[in-house]
């Protein structure tokens, strides 16, 4: 398979300015690329460009908030106006609510689903007429294990995350007749980023992501990979594929067995105060311009690393027990009876 150089290609990076957005940029820096940084915080979006030029590569800030079609249009009209044309474009910002559904306020519920679907849309729907007018082009949607799995106490976001694989899976059918402009999906598992400071908490409890905790940069790799050489579906980190596969072949166990864990966990943890983060105006928040979360990602395996193995074994050790008692019972019914 050929393998796209990525000097002097145009890349455009949505919530660039910590987390995996900020790691990638800084991962396509390092590769030569031409960088157009986009993110609501103008000042930390200026650190990111220093710290990419610092790397060799051109870069440009962008402040846009993404919720907004018209400031997303902006964005592609400045990046093509300082690259040229847009070679790779990153649909990354996003946030979440955890609480139960109904203590969730609507306001912030609209909110997730403004920032993690209407905004990949309205990135589609700038930089794809583009990509037509010069006959190629990468769109990668970040999406989530949350788009295969649906976790409880994150309705909005998991709703987000099935809409973002329902629209990539859409423009794929679309353009199946224009093989040069490709639709590339990301599906982490947890990550170590300051994302779970940023969203909203309205649980009283302290939200910290499951073990085991990949590294950001594990994600960044994955995505100039992609630009690289691109395919439809990539997942990061073993326990995406572990977790979409046991919901696949068990649902009904799989939705049990979640909604017990977190439910445990809320049970265990530390409280903290209701918080809308910085999901509907930017704040300051801990850890709010790293690229790590400080959830203790490594890139060898740990405690946490067998912890998260214990539990995905017990995942599926649980489901494959429901999914035989469930196979026993309708053989059971399916007997004739004389």
């Amino acid at each position: 398979m050929e393998k796209y150089s990525l000097e002097g290609q145009t890349v455009v990076i949505t919530g660039a300015s910590s987390g995996i957005g900020r790691a990638t940029a800084l991962a396509f820096a390092r590769c030569g690329a031409r960088l157009v940084l986009a993110a609501r915080r103008a000042n930390v979006l200026a650190e990111v460009v220093a710290e990419c030029e610092h790397l060799g590569a051109r870069a440009l800030a962008v402040p846009t908030d993404t919720t907004d079609a018209q400031a997303v249009e902006r964005l592609a009209q400045n990046a093509e106006t300082f690259g040229g044309r847009i070679d790779v474009w990153i649909n990354n910002a996003g946030s979440g609510a955890v609480g139960a559904f109904d203590e969730v306020p609507v306001a912030a519920h609209e909110q997730v689903l403004r920032l993690n679907l209407l905004g990949y849309l309205y990135g589609a729907h700038a930089v794809l007429p583009r990509f037509r007018r010069q006959r190629g082009g990468i769109l990668i949607n970040m999406i989530s294990l949350g788009a295969w799995v649906p976790m409880p106490f994150t309705a909005s976001y998991t709703a987000s995350k099935f809409g973002l694989r329902g629209l990539s899976e859409s423009l794929r059918a679309e353009l199946i007749d224009t093989p040069s402009i490709r639709i590339c999906d990301v599906y982490p598992a947890f990550v170590d980023t300051p994302g779970f400071q940023h969203g909203a908490n309205y649980t009283g409890k302290l939200i910290k992501p499951s073990s085991p905790v990949f590294s950001p940069h594990k994600v960044a790799d994955a995505l100039v990979a992609l630009a690289q050489h691109p395919r439809n579906t990539t997942m990061v980190g073993w326990t995406a594929s572990v977790m979409r596969y046991a919901y696949a072949f068990a649902p009904d166990a799989t939705r049990s067995m979640l909604a017990r864990f977190f439910k445990l966990y809320f049970k265990q943890a530390k409280p903290a105060p209701i918080s809308t983060g910085s999901l509907l105006a930017p704040a300051s928040v801990p850890h709010g311009t790293d690229i790590v979360g400080g959830w203790g990602s490594s890139r060898k395996p740990g405690l946490a690393a067998w912890l998260g193995t214990a539990f995905a074994a017990g995942l599926a050790a649980g489901v494959y027990a429901v999914a035989r008692r469930r196979q026993s019972t309708d053989s059971a019914f399916s007997k004739p009876v004389h």
